[in-house]
């Protein structure tokens, strides 16, 4: 298995080398050089067997099944439910998929705690060690810092934006008390992190002397991990589906049309991305326009994004796998704050299966306390995002899945605020409460995060 970058100026590398890496040297983000077939989950196999094999095929290689699947079996042993990612059904043909049994309650779990086992196996082959850069609006950052405390050969820098973020998700990354994660309060918004880490990338000295890596969904891996979900989902109910995918960076999204190139899910792709009022991506698929907005809070805060990363790998398809097209849509969009995407590739979008739609602060919020007076459920605003979009355009010709992106308990203020009622934490969380808080305050600047990285990684010893 090769990877090569989707603005065509990087050569290609193996899985190892695309995972290590995060973003290609050309600033574009890796995809395989062809999609591996891969046999479809069957109901009776475990999670982690799926995983093991759709990520072995993804590996080729480079990493022995064996092994693979013993990574496999440690990541997900630490989820709460068995079956990794449950399917609870909500009403007549709907379907949650929930992905918020992991350590922090986020479906980010799912693919970092797999990662987490990747980096720690690859570097210790090669006796290398990295200095890991994670921009979070909120849920990947704590899901790293879980997965990635104590690791042997990584340092984590975590970058938020100050105040921007629930205090629960905060909670879980600044709290793990792990020598090797650093926590970095920026004074900006999402988007501003993103920025930084993408800047930090693109100086070549600096990240070839600290030995930089991304563990966002701008990594492969987290792509490659998430399409497991999607398979035990085709396998366990059969059928065409519809997913509805709450979305910010598109990573999620992406993922199941990887798993669909690659023949996990059956009857074609349908995928409907909802957004909130960060309404970018609904843009790009409805106006075939990318232009540049600051990013607003919602209720909704992990899908506060208004530039999704992802959206790149579907571009590069979309154009024929012209780097040089993608390339020209980026940079001009960087110049000028927006770019409208080739007529060929608008085409070809439109047939690819996905779609895109937004909804507003008060839908979600009436969301929310609607799904719980029907269901008894409370459901966390990302979620109620899917589940208001799903509701509004209602199927009886398919099943339709809604991805449960997070635990409810992850915000609990807006959680009262739409229903009255308390989300407390699960017991097996609880502890985080008492646990004290570390994290830097640090303005919105390459330069101050470039100084923390180096004052706080650890050499190679």
């Amino acid at each position: 298995m090769k990877y090569v970058s989707t603005r065509g100026q990087a050569a290609p590398v193996d899985f190892v080398g695309a995972c290590l890496a995060g973003l290609a040297p050309d600033g574009g983000l890796y995809v395989p050089e062809s999609y591996p077939r891969i046999d479809p989950a069957r109901a009776d196999e475990p999670y982690a067997h799926v995983a093991a094999r759709i990520l072995s095929a993804f590996a080729g290689d480079a990493i022995p099944e064996a092994d693979m699947l013993a990574m496999c079996e440690r990541a997900y042993a630490s989820f709460s439910h068995h079956s990794v990612a449950p399917l609870t059904q909500a009403g007549p043909g709907l379907w949650l998929m929930e992905l918020h049994h992991g350590p922090t309650l986020a479906f980010k779990d799912v693919a970092m705690q797999i990662i987490a086992q990747l980096y720690d196996y690859m570097l210790g082959k090669t006796g290398r060690r990295l200095s890991i850069v994670c921009a979070t609006s909120g849920d990947t950052g704590g899901a790293a810092a879980a997965a990635f405390a104590g690791a042997k050969h990584a340092d984590l820098f975590i970058l938020h934006p100050h105040a921007r973020i629930s205090p629960v998700q905060r909670l879980f990354m600044t709290t793990t008390g792990a020598s090797n994660v650093t926590n970095l309060a920026l004074d900006g918004d999402f988007d501003d992190c993103q920025a930084i880490v993408k800047s930090l990338f693109a100086d070549k000295a600096f990240a070839d002397k600290v030995g930089l890596s991304g563990v966002n969904s701008i990594n492969w891996a987290r792509i490659a991990a998430q399409t497991v979900y999607y398979a035990t989902a085709q396998a366990a109910l059969g059928g065409k589906l519809r997913f509805v995918v709450p979305s910010g960076n598109m990573g999620d999204a992406l993922a199941g049309y990887v798993a669909a190139r690659c023949g996990l899910l059956a009857g074609g792709l349908e995928i409907a991305c909802a957004v909130n009022e960060n309404d970018a991506l609904a843009r790009l698929f409805n106006t075939g326009i990318m232009s540049r907005a600051a990013a607003v809070a919602t209720p909704s805060p992990a899908m506060d994004i208004s530039v999704p990363s992802n959206f790149e790998r579907l571009l590069f398809e979309a154009t024929g796998r012209d780097g040089d097209a993608v390339r020209g849509v980026y940079d001009q969009y960087r110049q000028a704050g927006e770019a409208g995407l080739p007529d060929t590739a608008r085409g070809r979008l439109d047939c690819v299966g996905i779609s895109a739609s937004t909804v507003s602060n008060g839908e979600t919020l009436a969301e929310m306390a609607r799904f719980e007076s029907e269901t008894g459920w409370l459901i966390c605003p990302h979620t109620a995002v899917g589940t208001y979009q799903a509701r509004q355009t209602p199927r009886s010709d398919v099943n339709t899945v809604v991805l449960a992106t997070a635990a409810a308990a992850k915000f609990p203020e807006t959680v009262k605020q739409a229903t009255g009622l308390d989300a407390p934490l699960p017991h097996r969380c609880g502890a985080l409460l008492a646990r004290g808080e570390v994290f830097e305050r640090l303005p919105a600047e390459p330069s101050a995060v470039r100084a923390a990285i180096e004052s706080k990684r650890r050499a190679v010893s």
